[in-house]
């Protein structure tokens, strides 16, 4: 009997080591682990999971869902698993599941913001660039000028000429001298051939007048800048001062100055600028005029009447090619009393589209952008916003049709609007965000200002501040080149050596068209006549007076430019018509 109850006993051990609680036995049974066991059955494998379900029930099937969690280490003779550490877990797919990443990344939101607008560095100096003695101190310039053009000028820098500060370079001693003539280098600053840090000051003084990056970094445009030649600088001295006279604005506590050639706005108040603006003016072959008037209203929401030579023009032959090209971009046309026409109705391949109103609706893709800035003149050009506003960036913004665009429009239309009574009645004012609310409604307004504010276009690519300073910028339009005789080839224009303008050629003479009789030459030149007319007999003494005819026509004063018809400005420009003409403000 004893021998018979061991034996009964170890089977009963081997089937609860090798049974589902032999992971309860392994961790509470330490003696049953060093035991001696018979070879394990072929079906058994050991689970380390301990969950919480009957021995005797069947195990539920194991859905296939992704586990973030690590699965814990098995023994690969055991359990072998392919490594998953280089792909993503996988779900696998079945009827109701889709095989996703386990770890997939959440989907990133789209912001539908506009991106940021980068506006070019302008000058910050608080001296406006146009004042009542603006036209006396440039003079004054030209004639300081004059003695160093007199006195031979300054030495043209080499071309490979680029110093960094601390260089030595054999040609630093002649930029010094130019530097200490035109005062951006102290007369007292001790000699040197280095690229110290008096010189760099130096640079960077001769950058800011002349409306570079003041960095004292050595670039083209500083290079091209230092190299124009001092009777050149007289030039557009003299020349910008000639357009000034004679001139009649009213300047005022509070005024406007667009300096063409500068590419800015001013806004003045109390003498001084209070902030300057970037802006973009007309092309050399569409250029912006001299204009003195007064800013009288500010459109919000405005809409573009479409000038008849831009129908004639541009949208007559677009439409011949894309009939849907007045419905993408919101181009209504208008008969007789404001009564709407089907584009289809009309023969694109006629003129007659020029007998009928074109009208761009109000919105963020109008030519005229958000706000428009009324201000009277012949010339019915303007200063508006735009929705292309990436020409605000670059330091060359020479891209208008005749009018000018300008940056942070609204902060200027709220510097105009003050004093100007609210949307919110008596007490109220007209701020930036009443601006922004009132072009949220998405219709037009105008807002008359209480005051009338000056503003003036001059072209000056040189002139002198209160301070003595002397200013230059690039001649675009090429203004300051002086009338070549009729009978001499003209001379390149002086753009050619300024600044970052492209070097133009000089304008071919254009030949005589048919029916115009040419200029007459002069008398030593010209031809004798086939019938000459007689004359009278001049009495004994008297020297014959020529005819008329053969008379040299009058030089054309070097300050004038030539007058543009009230035509020109609105050809290709988004233009209304002046305001308070019927129907011409949209």
């Amino acid at each position: 009997m004893p021998n018979v109850i061991p034996a009964l006993r170890r089977p009963r051990r081997a089937r609860l080591i090798g049974g589902t609680g032999a992971a309860l036995a392994l961790l509470l049974a330490g003696p049953l682990r060093a035991e001696s066991v018979p070879e394990p059955q072929p079906d058994s494998r050991i689970n380390l999971r301990i969950e919480p379900k009957a021995e005797a029930a069947p195990e539920p099937k194991r859905e296939l869902r992704a586990d973030p969690k690590p699965e814990p280490k098995i023994d690969s003779k055991l359990d072998p698993k392919p490594d998953t550490k280089s792909a993503p877990k996988l779900e696998r797919p079945t009827a109701d599941t889709v095989a996703v990443p386990a770890d997939a990344p959440p989907a990133k939101k789209v912001s539908r913001e506009l991106p940021p607008v980068v506006y070019a560095r302008v000058s910050e100096d608080p001296l406006p660039s146009y004042t009542a003695q603006t036209f006396v101190d440039t003079m004054r310039a030209a004639e300081r000028y004059q003695v160093y053009a007199e006195a031979g000028g300054w030495k043209t820098l080499p071309a490979d000429f680029a110093p960094k500060p601390g260089d030595s370079h054999a040609a630093i001693p002649s930029l010094r001298h130019h530097l200490t003539l035109t005062g951006d280098l102290p007369a007292d600053a001790p000699p040197s051939d280095r690229f110290d840090p008096p010189l760099v000051a130096a640079v960077k003084s001769f950058q800011a007048r002349h409306g570079l990056p003041d960095a004292g970094i050595f670039g083209r445009l500083t290079l091209n800048a230092l190299n124009v030649p001092a009777d050149v600088r007289q030039r557009q001295l003299r020349a910008s001062a000639q357009r000034l006279m004679g001139s009649s604005f009213c300047f005022g506590e509070r005024y406007v100055t667009v300096n063409i050639p500068s590419a800015t706005v001013e806004a003045v108040e109390n003498g001084a600028v209070t902030r300057r603006y970037v802006a973009v003016v007309g092309s050399p072959d569409k250029q912006t005029p001299a204009v003195e008037t007064r800013i009288t209203d500010v459109n919000l929401n405005p809409t573009w009447t479409v000038p008849v030579s831009v129908i004639k023009n541009e949208i007559i032959p677009t439409m011949r090619k894309n009939p849907g090209y007045l419905a993408k971009n919101r181009i209504r046309i208008l008969g007789p009393g404001g009564v709407e026409v089907d584009p289809n109705a009309i023969d694109w391949n006629t003129q007659k589209a020029t007998n009928y109103t074109l009208r761009q609706d109000s919105g963020l893709d109008n030519s005229l952008g958000q706000v428009r800035i009324d201000m009277p003149n012949r010339h019915a050009i303007y200063m508006h916003d735009t929705p292309s506003k990436s020409l605000f960036a670059g330091s060359v913004r020479f891209h208008s049709h005749g009018c000018v665009r300008v940056g942070q429009v609204k902060e200027f239309a709220a510097w105009l609007l003050q004093g100007t009574e609210g949307p919110n009645g008596p007490g109220s004012a007209w701020g930036p965000i009443e601006i922004e609310t009132a072009i949220a409604v998405g219709e037009r307004r105008d807002v008359k200002l209480v005051k009338p504010t000056p503003v003036a276009f001059v072209y000056m690519t040189g002139y002198a501040t209160s301070d003595g300073r002397v200013h230059f910028r690039d001649d675009i339009y090429g203004l300051d080149t002086p009338p070549a005789p009729a009978a001499a080839t003209p001379p390149a224009p002086d753009v050619t050596t300024t600044g970052a303008i492209t070097p133009r050629a000089a304008p071919a003479p254009r030949p005589a068209a048919p029916g115009v009789a040419p200029r007459p030459l002069p008398p030593t030149a010209q031809a004798a006549p086939a019938k000459p007319t007689p004359a009278k007999p001049a009495p004994v003494g008297v020297a014959p007076v020529p005819a008329p005819a053969t008379a040299l026509p009058a030089p054309p004063k070097p300050q004038a430019r030539k007058a543009a018809p009230p035509s020109r400005g609105p050809e290709s420009e988004p233009v209304p018509m002046p305001p308070g003409l019927v129907g011409g403000r949209g």
